[in-house]
């Protein structure tokens, strides 16, 4: 018996990746967030599958439901929104699992972040422009952040950053990157992305937070600041420069 964190992908049904289709349809069991997995991925389960909606259960229950699997002899697919590396909340139960000794596998997915630059049809990464990403969230009522990951700090890089979590404390987001940014810079909201209901925001840094409220997105989105977002012009990637055969790149 195999726990499978697989990364459900970040709205579309059909963003989950083959390997994560092909466990899912392999799982005698599949526990799965309601909230936030699209309900079409459940018909990939064999038919006779228990499913487990997971969005009202806290850890302990979750994990009685792992260890009830791992008794019975039965294959889990424990679907996650998005990819599993990121703010997913599978570090805790993978460590119960270690302490069980229940065996399990994690499958990437793609992750919000993607799809959202997908959606605005942006390269994150810009040739002089900026080379860095930084993925993070703001403290609020859950986990608080750790020393020296604020906004403040993080924004002194000037890098594209991208936030999780965080549509409901938009107000906040600008007033702590505005000293660092600039009224100017681009910023972006993607809200669902990837499903039918998306949404996407665009504007400055200055007057994103208005559009947010006025269009009412308070989950389930990502926010993007930075240039790279509003890049236009900018030198050709080296990647496909006739000088990169000729240095041996």
């Amino acid at each position: 018996m195999t726990v499978y964190f697989i990364g459900a992908g970040p709205g579309a049904a059909d963003l989950i990746t083959v390997r994560g289709a092909r466990t899912l349809a392999a799982c005698q069991v599949c526990l799965y967030a309601g909230s936030l997995v699209p309900r079409e991925l459940l018909a990939e389960c064999p038919p006779d599958a228990r499913l487990v909606d997971t969005a009202q259960l806290d850890l302990d229950e979750i994990t009685a439901e792992l260890l009830r699997a791992h008794q019975e002899g039965n294959d889990v697919a424990r679907l996650h929104s998005g990819d599993p590396s990121v703010f997913s909340a599978v570090a805790e139960q993978m460590r119960r699992l270690d302490a069980a000794g229940i065996p399990y596998e994690v499958v990437p997915g793609v992750p919000a972040f993607a799809a959202a630059a997908a959606s605005l049809k942006r390269e994150l990464t810009v040739p002089t422009v900026g080379q860095t990403v930084i993925l993070t969230r703001v403290a609020n009522r859950a986990t608080a952040m750790p020393d020296g990951e604020d906004l403040a700090t993080l924004g002194r890089s000037g890098a594209l950053i991208v936030l999780h979590l965080a549509a409901k404390y938009v107000d906040r987001v600008v007033e702590e990157l505005l000293p660092r940014y600039g009224a100017d810079c681009p910023a972006a909201v993607v809200a669902y992305a990837s499903r039918p209901d998306e949404l996407i925001i665009r504007g400055t840094l200055e007057e994103i937070a208005q559009k947010v409220k006025e269009a009412g997105v308070l989950r389930t989105a990502v926010i993007m600041v930075g240039r790279t977002l509003g890049a236009e012009q900018f030198r050709d990637s080296h990647l496909y420069s006739p000088e990169r055969e000729r240095h041996g790149c």
